[in-house]
């Protein structure tokens, strides 16, 4: 039967289908979309009512109708969800599906619109009438928009590829308006209503308007559509020509005998490992950025290693977010007291500033700043809190550091560039949270390269740090949960603006009680194994132990008893191999034989025993130290001699011990064609400070009463041209320094009383604190009542000797408990 063949056969005769259309017609409803008239086309109408239908009119005239619903998920009366227009179709052949649905052959044919219902149980009957077609324009009208029509399809025909040869060809046999409209319409990708709407166009202007509207927006469509399906085509294209000449640049390689592309893994595994952090997009832009230009790079060009390293340096570095770990605040006191003996308060604060980490995890807080003389443990402190704290440990000093590109790198245009000390730590550490040491801190200098300690601005200041650019990377890397210990030996030459970003602990020198201790529990085990003399069982007596650390090595730390240990050592190691004869017990006479005279003594450099001496307490960047000051006349014309690498606070002081001893002795006659020539040994170390004030207006008034004063004392305070004496700093290490010397009387400014109270009990046993407001308290200390009282008395009625202050057994008891 041909596609568009209308013609039945009745009683022999041939009559066109149209007029014998039936009036009333079983009614079929269909989903998704209709089915336009004079069109073949299979059909499976489900088991039921429906079914059933289709077998009563194959009983009769063998036509149904095809409605469309309008709601598919409604559940409403057929009859209420149905479109007014259908299409009528002819039955041509029926096969039953076991499911009890039936698979039709059709032929439609024409529009009706229902009428009425004849039935509606058990079966869908309506009335129906079939409607004429109206042309609603002129020929020409309808012929101009039928060959528009016709454009538009042939135009849809060539971009749309599932358009089939078939539908060209049935497209080209279609003369009639109506039929051509409802061709077209039907292999259209629209929604159902708008199929509806041309179903119900029985107007043919209007039919062939709609459709061309909605061919106009199927040709935009599929115009769009093929564009997007050029470009990913070309992307497409793009990567399998990449991929080709990558292989053949491969092969290439292997012909040469170059190795394949294990770079260009490594490098993609990394990329998408910052993609899957995911990392920062300017990171990713420039990681993509340079492997483009690596993969692209002749192996031969400086060019090529140069973004290599590169690479590779970004690789290696740590840009995922650092894990949580739990701070164990046990662990790390156990930690702290096994490495390091004493130091109570230092520790301390250390646990105070773990706890603030374990509360608050997020919190970057301060820097911490470990501050006091050498060798007393700053940097061995910085490793137990690593290890306290469960992190990598890397160290570098910045001490002579001159050049900011130290700390930031250097920019990839020199030769040789490399990035800053900081991102190589965490290259090496490979973890985001490491604790990094920034040892002798105070050593810094100032170059012709810039300022290291301006480049550590960034690097220490939590606000800034988050997006830290190295020089060289050019990229923000997060240093916010990095932990930064530094380490100084005096505040005085660190920056300002950088000792705000840190939270200082000092940590003050050894007595001697203590350095024995730190010995026996740790340096003499250590000092076996590194020199290999532990298996033979060597011991040390404590005496001598006491003898190598007064007599050999007088320091605030222990740096220097490690190194005569190590000597020690050493010539024991020696008698060994020789095979001769050593000590298994060392005695003190042991310890002058293997390491000979020794180069301290009971230091008589300590002891102010003639007229025009006074020993004073000095704070240095090695720790506390002694000084004895030494004063004579000499001929000339009065005023003060200096000499001892004395610097310009210290020729203040002197001026103003003068000028107040003059007017308190109220005698010129003392002073006429004199000069005081005062010394401070040691006369090749630099020496300055105000506080040796109080020592130096001792010293003139010992020489000009020419009596000595009484030995066993020293001091400290600064002087006021009134007599007043002010507060000094560093009171801990120059308590040890006179302690370390056998001194145990210390005056010392009365405002000072509270830092004498913070300093622990072990390091003020067996002392004697005489605090003193002024100068005339430290004369009626130092020198016999007679020798002062008419000098003193006139001016001075009120002012009685201080008594010594002692540490009572409750107070004591009371620190005890506080530490």
């Amino acid at each position: 039967m041909d596609l568009f063949d209308d013609i039945g056969e009745v009683e022999g005769s041939i009559i066109p289908v149209d007029s014998i259309l039936p009036p009333e017609l079983f009614l079929v409803p269909i989903k998704t979309r209709p089915v336009f008239p004079g069109i073949i086309t299979p059909l499976i109408v489900p088991g039921g009512k429906f079914a059933k239908a289709v077998d009563e009119s194959l009983k009769g005239n063998s036509f149904i109708g095809l409605v469309l619903l309008k709601d598919e998920e409604n559940e409403k009366k057929t009859e209420e969800n149905i479109y007014e227009y259908g299409v009528v179709a002819k039955i041509l052949k029926k096969v039953n599906l076991p499911d009890g649905a039936v698979n039709i052959l059709i032929n439609t044919v024409r529009r009706f619109k229902v009428e009425s219902f004849s039935s509606v149980e058990p079966l869908l009957i309506a009335k129906v009438n079939y409607p004429e077609e109206e042309p609603g324009a002129s020929k020409n009208t309808i012929k101009a928009m039928m060959r528009t029509l016709l454009i538009m399809t042939r135009e849809l025909a060539q971009n749309n590829p599932l358009f089939t040869e078939e539908m060209k060809l049935t497209m080209l046999n279609v003369n009639e308006p109506g039929k051509m409209a409802d061709f077209v319409c039907s292999i259209l990708n629209i929604e159902k209503e708008d199929y509806q709407s041309v179903i119900e166009s029985v107007n043919l202007k209007d039919r062939i308007e709609k459709v061309l509207l909605y061919l106009k927006k199927e040709i935009d469509l599929v115009s769009l559509q093929r564009e997007i399906q050029e470009n990913i085509q070309d992307k497409i294209d793009k990567q399998q020509r990449q991929f080709f000449l990558r292989e053949q640049l491969k092969a290439i390689q292997a012909e040469l005998g170059q190795k394949e592309g294990k770079y260009e893994k490594k490098y993609e595994k990394f990329l998408e490992r910052l993609k899957a952090i995911p990392a920062d997009p300017e990171v990713i832009e420039e990681v993509e950025r340079e492997m483009d230009k690596f993969f692209y790079t002749d192996q031969n060009t400086a060019d090529y290693n140069v973004i290599r390293n590169y690479l590779d340096i970004m690789e290696s570095l740590p840009w995922e977010a650092a894990p949580s770990r739990e701070i164990d605040l046990e662990k790390a006191r156990k930690t702290l007291d096994r490495d390091h003996y004493k130091l109570d308060d230092v520790k301390e604060r250390i646990l105070e500033f773990l706890a603030v980490k374990k509360l608050k995890p997020t919190e970057k807080g301060s820097i911490l700043l470990l501050v006091g003389p050498p060798g007393v443990g700053k940097t061995s402190i910085a490793k137990s809190i690593a290890e306290a704290m469960g992190r990598k440990f890397f160290r570098f000093s910045v001490g002579g550091m001159r050049d900011e590109a130290e700390i930031k790198g250097h920019r990839r245009t020199y030769i040789g560039a490399m990035p800053g000390k900081i991102i190589t730590a965490l290259r090496i550490t490979k973890e985001k949270d490491s604790v990094i040491l920034l040892d002798e801190i105070d050593k810094l200098g100032l170059g012709m390269q810039g300022d290291p300690a301006a480049a550590l601005l960034e690097v220490l200041d939590p606000e800034q740090n988050k997006t830290f650019r190295d020089h060289y990377l050019d990229l923000p890397f997060d240093l916010s949960s990095v932990f930064f210990i530094a380490t100084a030996n005096t505040l005085d030459s660190i920056s300002r603006i950088l000792l705000d970003r840190m939270e200082v602990i000092n940590l003050s020198g050894y007595i001697t009680d203590e350095k024995v201790q730190i010995f026996n529990k740790h340096l003499w085990k250590k000092v076996l194994e590194k020199n290999g003399i532990e298996p033979y069982g060597i011991q040390i007596d404590k005496k001598a132990v006491v003898s190598l650390i007064d007599h050999y090595s007088r320091e605030s730390g222990v740096r220097g008893l490690e190194k005569q240990s190590d000597k020690l050592a050493r010539k024991l190691a020696l008698q060994i191999v020789k095979g001769e004869s050593y000590p298994k017990h060392i005695e003190p006479s042991d310890v002058e034989k293997l390491l000979g005279v020794p180069k301290y003594t009971d230091d008589r450099m300590t002891k102010p025993t003639v007229p025009g001496t006074a020993l004073g307490l000095a704070w240095t960047s090695v720790g506390g130290a002694t000084l004895l000051i030494e004063a004579v006349f000499v001929k000339g014309k009065g005023g003060i001699l200096l000499t001892g690498m004395i610097g310009k606070s210290m020729e203040e002081s002197s001026s103003i011990a003068l000028s107040y001893i003059k007017n308190l002795l109220g005698s010129e006659e003392l002073f006429t064609e004199k000069t005081i020539h005062l010394h401070v040994p040691d006369g090749a170390t630099p020496k300055d400070g105000p506080s040796a004030g109080i020592t130096m207006a001792t010293t003139i008034l010992s020489l000009v009463l020419n009596k000595r004063i009484k030995l066993g004392f020293g001091m400290t305070g600064e002087l006021t041209l009134t007599g007043e004496v002010l507060a000094i700093g560093g009171l801990r290490e120059k308590i040890v320094a006179a302690k370390r010397v056998g001194v145990h009387k210390i005056i010392f400014p009365s405002d000072n009383r509270p830092q004498l109270d913070e300093i622990p009990d072990y390091v003020k046993k067996g002392m004697e604190f005489f605090p003193v407001s002024r100068f005339e308290e430290v004369a009626k200390i130092l020198f016999e009542p007679k020798t002062i009282d008419g000098i003193l008395k006139p001016k001075t009625e009120q002012v009685a000797a201080p008594k010594k202050t002692k540490v009572s057994p409750k107070k004591k008891a009371a620190s005890r408990k506080k530490k």
